[in-house]
């Protein structure tokens, strides 16, 4: 990589923690490669403290853009200057692009999370979906599946700040589009099973089940899990979660997070540099 760096070389980055697994730099910088682009792509260990200073230290320094994931994608919203249109009904930033020190944000989860499943023979269109969390990711999800044609999505997430955000995502998602959409308490243990028997597809949008959290998840009883159930998990290291692995000895087809990092970054990458990333050849180096 360094023999392409040039003194004309643009910055993109990734902001989040925990996020030293991340695959968007092996992405990104291939993809830069492969097409002759002057760009280099870094991770960025960054957490809600330092985050505002981290910001003006990237205007400052006239990057081109970045990425930003957990625990950021709510909180940067604050200290951008423009939003699109998604990302302002999201309340949530997944990905940021500088023009001339303006710095806008827009949200390609919900983008990539569509694509990943339509690129994976997965129906839902008209369909219910049931989804674990409220974060960014989760309510891009939520917005993305309803302008698509998602019948009805119930949403399960902890009593705290998320989940009355939540409350009025809903509210706005059902005004504005033919989805209902209702949200529960996650700890309603018979509710979170009702919601599911009557789901075609069960996604978990939280971080249960990744590093520090690997080996957990949201599904308690597997047997919440019926066979029909196509159960998705936006998490991708480890390529198979817990509740992946529940989800197959319940007989449940499986999709973990790795079509969706695809899809969001290919989206992500075109903000940055017009270009369409070459999705083909980074599917085979990622998968």
């Amino acid at each position: 990589m360094t023999s392409r760096i040039t003194g004309k070389t643009k910055l993109i980055g990734l902001l989040g923690t925990p996020i030293s697994h991340s695959l968007s730099p092996t992405m990104h910088n291939a993809a830069f490669t492969r097409l002759g682009l002057d760009y280099v792509y870094l991770a960025f260990e960054i957490g809600n403290q330092s985050l505002p200073d981290v910001l003006k230290g990237l205007r400052a320094l006239n990057v081109r853009g970045f990425n930003v994931t957990m625990p950021n994608k709510t909180l940067v919203c604050k200290y951008l200057d423009k939003l699109s249109p998604a990302a302002e009904l999201a309340g949530a930033v997944n990905t940021v692009v500088n023009d001339g020190g303006i710095l806008t944000g827009h949200i390609t989860d919900g983008i990539g999370y569509m694509r990943g499943l339509k690129e994976a023979n997965i129906d839902i269109i008209g369909k219910k979906m049931t989804i674990a969390g409220s974060g960014g990711a989760a309510t891009a999800i939520c917005i993305q599946a309803a302008l698509d044609g998602v019948s009805e999505i119930s949403i399960f997430n902890k009593k705290d700040e998320f989940y009355y955000r939540a409350e009025k995502t809903a509210i706005d998602i059902t005004s504005k589009t033919n989805c209902k959409v209702k949200i529960y308490d996650i700890d309603d243990l018979d509710q979170l099973r009702e919601e599911i028997s009557g789901s075609c597809i069960f996604t978990n949008a939280t971080s249960v089940g990744m590093k520090p959290l690997e080996g957990e998840t949201v599904i308690p009883d597997p047997t919440m899990l019926h066979s029909d159930l196509v159960v998705s998990d936006i998490i991708y290291i480890p390529k198979k979660t817990r509740l992946l692995e529940m989800a197959e000895e319940q007989g449940c087809r499986t999709i973990n997070g790795l079509a969706m990092m695809l899809w969001q970054g290919a989206k992500a990458f075109e903000i940055w540099t017009g270009e369409e990333m070459p999705v083909d050849e980074m599917n085979k180096l990622l998968f």
